[in-house]
């Protein structure tokens, strides 16, 4: 099938969610994608974020290979031997005790959510349950998490919303101290805002959310749906802020391309969850563990963090190059491969400049053009991508 042909075809059967699109993307390997019309671009967005290891890599395809000839589909009511060991390898190389599986951020979000209440309700007390936010913040779409998102464009015909949640602006502890009152039980925070326009903090806000966390017997809930799996530089993003939290999220590049979701948490919080308060009938299912334990260890083994901050950094400096020269460049942020560039002007048109020079890249917002590619980037790469920006900058095509 053509592009065209897969347009119209998607068109008159699936919600129309996701608005227009041009191409239909059928393969992929390492950094590049191609589409229906044999097309070939650089994917500097990853399935945001999901494909931090690249397209069809082979150890994630060998070992989907593998779990798909043994075992799919077992459900909870079992142990399964590659969730165990995918347990292991989290809490083993995170500050947590234990893990519980889903299938998406916006689930594990939703299990950090539901953590949080009851454990302030059984172990702190039962009037707290309110859950301060960001404004700006993105946590996913699920009724709970789209209230738990700072944004209103998402809570639009959606209400009423789940109580619970208040929201001050991203980088303001004051702010943070100010909204705390007898209801409060936790405090949740993207390390850096990716959605929210790729908002960056300074240096010691997230050590000042724990000590006001601390001071206040609250819990310090960091969303790391897309900044875990080596993203910032570090393996989980609260290393890069030298914090340590009480639970975080993960899901996006955990399974290498495959679905799934993660909460971890230290054990006195997350024993609060006993049998039957929560679970999830594809959560933590063979296959997608198989996967995530492929990609979990390529990123380690390999060190693709480190890749990560050393690509990052010659990216920026691309960028700032750029600056210099388009006036239409505001600003250039980010940290690792989670990199924004705020532009005075409409950032999904460059979006669309850009796929047509080739190259695949994303917007957060109206005026923030993002980049989230592949851990696996080389020089070459960045500089493919930044020719193409340039010529999106300074063209109409």
């Amino acid at each position: 099938m053509t592009n065209l042909e897969i347009k119209q075809l998607a068109s008159r059967y699936i919600i129309n969610t996701y608005g227009e699109r041009e191409i239909a993307i059928v393969r992929g390997e390492g950094c590049y994608v191609w589409d229906a019309d044999g097309n070939r671009y650089l994917d500097f967005l990853a399935g945001i974020a999901v494909n931090s290891l690249g397209h069809c890599h082979p150890r994630v395809v060998e070992a989907i290979k593998k779990q798909a000839e043994t075992l799919l589909h077992c459900s909870n009511l079992y142990y399964i031997e590659p969730q165990a060991r995918l347990a292991q390898l989290l809490v083993e190389h995170s500050f947590a005790d234990q893990c519980f599986f889903c299938n998406s951020g916006a689930e594990a979000n939703e299990a950090a959510i539901k953590l949080a209440r009851k454990y302030a309700k059984e172990k702190v007390d039962p009037k707290r349950f309110e859950i301060i936010t960001m404004l700006n913040s993105f946590h996913g779409r699920t009724l709970a998490t789209i209230t738990a998102t700072g944004q209103p464009k998402y809570h639009k015909g959606f209400e009423p919303l789940v109580p619970g949640f208040k929201y001050v602006p991203f980088n303001d502890l004051e702010a943070v101290e100010r909204a705390i009152d007898e209801k409060t039980c936790a405090v949740l925070v993207e390390p850096i805002q990716s959605e929210g326009g790729v908002n960056v903090p300074d240096p010691d806000y997230l050590k000042g959310l724990r000590e006001i966390c601390d001071r206040h017997n609250l819990l310090l809930i960091l969303d790391e749906v897309q900044t875990a799996m080596g993203r910032l530089g570090t393996l989980f993003g609260y290393e890069r802020f030298d914090v340590v939290p009480d639970i975080i999220t993960m899901a996006k590049a955990l399974g290498g391309g495959v679905p799934i979701g993660a909460m971890l948490a230290k054990k006195e919080v997350a024993e609060v969850l006993t049998p039957g308060t929560h679970a999830s009938t594809f959560g933590g299912n063979p296959l997608a563990c198989a996967a995530a334990i492929a990609a979990f260890q390529t990123v380690v083994e390999e060190r693709l963090y480190e890749n990560a901050e050393r690509m990052g950094r010659y990216m920026m400096e691309r960028l700032e190059e750029l600056k210099g020269r388009f006036g239409i460049i505001k600003e250039v942020r980010g940290m690792g491969l989670m990199i924004g560039v705020e532009i005075d002007g409409d950032a999904k048109e460059i979006v669309r400049r850009c796929m047509r020079r080739g190259v695949l890249i994303g917007s957060a917002g109206e005026r923030v053009i993002r980049f989230l590619p592949p851990l696996i980037i080389n020089e070459s790469h960045v500089d493919e991508a930044i020719k193409a920006l340039e010529g999106a900058l300074s063209g109409d095509g």
